[in-house]
């Protein structure tokens, strides 16, 4: 049976739960929850659980030795499970995509994240990353306290969105089929608008009709046309006697 490492990045410890960084442990938690993987144990300064996806067995990693030292618990792992780079990918925090993008990338830099650096010292740059984005504070000075900080309340729709497409594509992902995990996490982040497909997470807006067209009114329904009064000629008027004449003009 083939086997693949999944990691996740994060600090280990309650007061770092919800912070940003951390992102990368929220992402195998709920797939294993999803996907009935086995209860969490200790093993290579990690917490560590398996799922099987048809003929994978893909083993959850959470290195429990802090984000600067993860390459440590990587190496073991892998060693342990005989596994080479190409085996293995790494669940990140990625300041450079927008908050809810994802982005798959097999191989190169680290970008300055230390979870990545330590796994570049310990392995080496071979890796698969699953770039989850939580978007730039702005400034680079802020960026060690914006990603130690949890995630805000308004986070919070994009972000279970993002965590559910990662389950949804966790199957395909165990397959090596890149694309079919993208399109599943899209579907969760992005889903098609109302017309253009059906897509899950959203509802379909609802259509504006045009009113009905009036149909025209039955000539019954038309008031009566009073065809017009032509006025009497000059030798009718002389005609008639005075009292006819003073009556026509009241008339």
């Amino acid at each position: 049976m083939a086997a693949k490492l999944w990691v996740g990045l994060g600090n280990p410890g309650r007061q770092y739960a919800g912070n940003r960084h951390n992102i990368g442990f929220m992402a195998l938690d709920r797939i294993a929850a999803d996907h009935g993987a086995s209860p969490w144990k200790k093993a290579f300064q990690a917490e560590v659980a398996e799922v099987r996806f048809g003929a994978t067995r893909v083993i959850l990693l959470k290195p429990q030795t802090f984000m600067n030292l993860s390459g440590q618990s990587v190496r073991a792992a892998a060693d342990f499970h005989k596994l080479a780079p190409p085996d293995i990918t790494v669940f990140h925090d990625e300041l450079d995509l927008a908050p809810g993008k994802c982005r798959v990338k097999q191989g190169g830099g680290h970008a300055g994240h230390n979870g990545l650096r330590s796994i570049h010292a310990h392995l080496s740059e071979d890796y698969g990353r699953i770039r989850l984005g939580i978007g730039h504070p702005g400034h680079k000075d802020r960026v060690a306290g914006y990603v130690l900080a949890d995630f805000a309340k308004s986070d919070a729709d994009w972000l279970d969105d993002l965590l559910r497409g990662l389950s949804d594509g966790a199957p395909a992902l165990a397959a090596s089929d890149t694309a079919g995990f993208q399109n599943a996490v899209a579907l969760r982040t992005a889903p098609p608008r109302s017309g253009t497909g059906s897509g899950t997470g959203s509802e379909a807006r609802a259509k504006t009709k045009p009113a009905p067209a009036l149909a025209p009114a039955p000539v019954s329904a038309l008031p009566p046309t009073t065809p017009p009064t032509t006025p009497p000629t000059a030798e009718e008027t002389a005609a008639k006697s005075p009292l006819q004449r003073l009556m026509d003009r009241f008339r």
